[in-house]
């Protein structure tokens, strides 16, 4: 037997094609248009710094400069040799947002931004639960309405809470969170679940970072707060060159080997190469599930003592700080196993906390000597 198709049917057999063949290529291409939300800011700049250092893919930009600046994509360029497209939008608006999502061919995402100070989201809960959770629904409503096959969002080891079970696992249970911060992070992560759950079409990755800190090798890019630092090692780094008088301690009767909090340090650069192995993983489309989590440290438990004194050899210098009372908001200790990301996306942190150190006192002597 045979089946007549008229003209109208034979066309609309053709797009059919048309539409599986562009799908196709759309997932294995090894060129891709990725949108970076955040990429002005600390680990986004240096991740799309990766992604034009060691891929043929296109990164877009998005970003307010809540927290950040437009200079940043001129160290970019100054580091890599290519400029890239950027949008000055909030993620909130997704009238605006939906506009990047209608002018590229947008096939990866990695959502950076955030609030994400500890002591900020303790004092200011409800602008940190508006912006954080808000404009992850907005970028998975629009991934969603665009069929944009990758998905990759920065989380946090925040998400375990006050744990003693260390080093930590991907299957450590969420605990209660000690901050805002921390608790969109848990929330952000079950949001992602929920529609992975629905659409079973797109792949998503949860990357829970440790504690990034130090630069680019370059010292032409690193961490850049706006204002009064409220992470470790800018705040070490302006005391050292004498923008802030000195540095406090927060805390220094916890349970640990000199009593100040433990932390699990990673380089910024090793924390953008984990992305890039993310949505590499991704596109294989060998994974078992279409959401799945991966620690991302150095698996070393590293105090804030240590931390300064492994600055002060870098820097050759004693830096001035005292020790106070405990901060709302923080936990005593923590650190990863990072055997889940070695053995599925080939990676490991390469780098060591006197290279952070190293990186991190080079950008802020650069930056010194540009306001000179």
């Amino acid at each position: 037997m045979y089946l007549y198709l008229g003209s109208q049917s034979k066309s609309f057999l053709n797009c059919c094609y048309k539409d599986v063949i562009s799908l196709s290529l759309r997932k294995l291409s090894n060129t891709m248009d990725v949108l970076i939300t955040g990429g002005a800011g600390y680990i986004g700049s240096h991740t799309i710094i990766e992604i034009l250092t060691h891929t043929d893919w296109n990164p877009i930009s998005v970003d307010n400069f809540n927290n950040s600046t437009p200079k940043t994509y001129d160290r970019i360029k100054e580091i890599t040799g290519k400029s890239i497209k950027h949008y000055d939008i909030d993620l909130k608006n997704i009238d605006r947002l939906r506009v990047v999502f209608e002018e590229n061919n947008i096939q990866g995402i990695i959502h950076f931004a955030a609030h994400k100070s500890v002591p900020e989201s303790v004092d200011k809960p409800l602008e940190y639960y508006t912006n954080n959770i808000n404009s992850l629904i907005n970028v998975l409503q629009l991934q969603k309405d665009f069929k944009v096959p990758y998905f990759i969002f920065s989380s946090s080891c925040s998400v375990y809470g006050s744990t003693t079970a260390l080093p930590v696992t991907e299957n450590t249970p969420i605990g209660k969170t000690e901050c805002p911060y921390a608790y969109t992070k848990v929330v952000g992560e079950q949001i992602i679940i929920d529609v992975a759950h629905i659409e079973k079409d797109l792949n998503y990755i949860a990357l829970r970072y440790f504690n990034p800190v130090g630069a680019h090798i370059s010292g032409k890019i690193g961490e850049l707060p706006n204002g009064v630092p409220n992470n470790l090692i800018p705040f070490i780094t302006q005391t050292a060159s004498g923008i802030r008088k000195e540095l406090t301690v927060f805390g220094s009767d916890y349970d640990t080997v000199d009593g100040t909090c433990v932390r699990d340090y990673i380089h910024v650069s090793d924390i953008a190469n984990a992305h890039v192995k993310a949505l590499e993983y991704l596109q294989k489309e060998t994974q078992a599930t279409n959401f799945d989590v991966f620690n991302l440290g150095t698996g070393i438990g590293v105090s804030v003592l240590q931390t300064i004194q492994a600055f002060e050899k870098s820097a050759g210098k004693p830096l001035n700080y005292k020790l106070g009372e405990r901060r709302p908001g923080d936990i005593a200790k923590i650190y990863a196993n990072t055997e889940k990301s070695a053995t599925i996306l080939g990676w490991k942190a390469e780098k060591s906390i006197d290279e952070m150190m190293d990186s991190a006192w080079k950008w802020q002597q650069n930056l010194d000597n540009q306001s000179l």
